[in-house]
């Protein structure tokens, strides 16, 4: 989510720039939706998740179409589907062997259905969308599977959501030296700002959750801080290069899902990595 500036004009009755009741509203309905999920049967929170970025793989599905590059979206959901079921119940080992298999179903598909006419373009950009953002969402399921898995999850949610709410608030409140021509609305003070919140975060629900020390969620939260901000510029890229505001407008005061989930899916590994490593 790009924080910002208090300079930034008004739109939508806010001079953040947004509708903030209806992003506030949408918000909190969401996170209804996914704790009532994860904390119900586990693996309905799956079907959630395979939901969530299903629609936004769509959304970049018809982003790319924009601009003439075809990607078959059949086989990514497919693939999207079978690597989330594969990493809960067979591990990484099956996450990446679903992706190498998709990856091949989908050259093939590609192969029989639109000529040779732009083939390497088109593919290289379906392979591109089975690894953003369905491959390192499997880590999603990854994070499930062991007996405190809803503990890993919420460690992982609650991190990112407030990287995108430190930055927001310190990126109104503070920004001055923006950060990037690539996102121009982001600003040093909003990064600092996520750093704060997420190391903050991470070190209370370590200690909470897993008995842990600080420091270790403490270095969680700077690594979440840190991709989360680089999947918001990353998505800002894509949606430069393609000449589009927002991949969709599903989520009021939001856009697209897929605009929701930049920040998450960039998170997930490291998340995932220490994680393991820690516990």
């Amino acid at each position: 989510m790009e924080e910002r500036t208090a300079g930034s004009s008004p739109s939508g009755g806010s001079r953040t720039g947004r509708n903030l009741p209806a992003a506030i509203a949408v918000g909190v309905g969401l996170g209804t939706l996914v704790i009532a999920s994860l904390y119900t049967i586990k693996e309905l929170f799956l079907l959630v998740v395979v939901a969530a970025v299903g629609v936004g793989t769509v959304e970049l599905v018809r982003a790319f179409a924009t601009r003439g590059i075809r990607v078959p979206v059949v086989p990514v959901l497919a693939a999207l589907a079978a690597m989330q079921a594969g990493a809960y119940w067979g591990g990484p080992v099956w996450l990446l062997g679903t992706f190498v298999v998709f990856t091949f179903v989908l050259l093939i598909w590609r192969m029989f259905s639109d000529g040779t006419d732009g083939y390497v373009r088109d593919a290289t950009a379906s392979v591109f969308l089975l690894a953003y953002p369905p491959l390192l969402a499997g880590f999603v399921a990854l994070l499930l599977a062991p007996p405190d898995g809803k503990s890993r999850v919420v460690v992982f949610i609650a991190v990112t959501v407030a990287s995108d709410i430190g930055g927001y608030i310190a990126g109104v409140l503070f920004g001055r030296h923006k950060m990037s021509v690539i996102s121009p609305k982001k600003t040093w003070e909003g990064f600092a700002g996520s750093v704060i919140a997420c190391m903050a975060v991470g070190a209370w629900l370590v200690v909470w959750l897993f008995d842990g020390a600080i420091w270790q969620g403490a270095l969680i939260g700077v690594l979440a801080a840190m991709l989360a901000t680089a999947g918001d510029l990353i998505e800002s890229m894509i949606k430069r290069d393609l000449g589009i505001k927002d991949l969709g407008s599903i989520l009021p005061g939001h856009g697209g899902l897929m605009d929701r989930l930049d920040s998450l899916v960039t998170t997930l590994v490291p998340v995932w990595l220490l994680l393991s490593w820690f516990f």
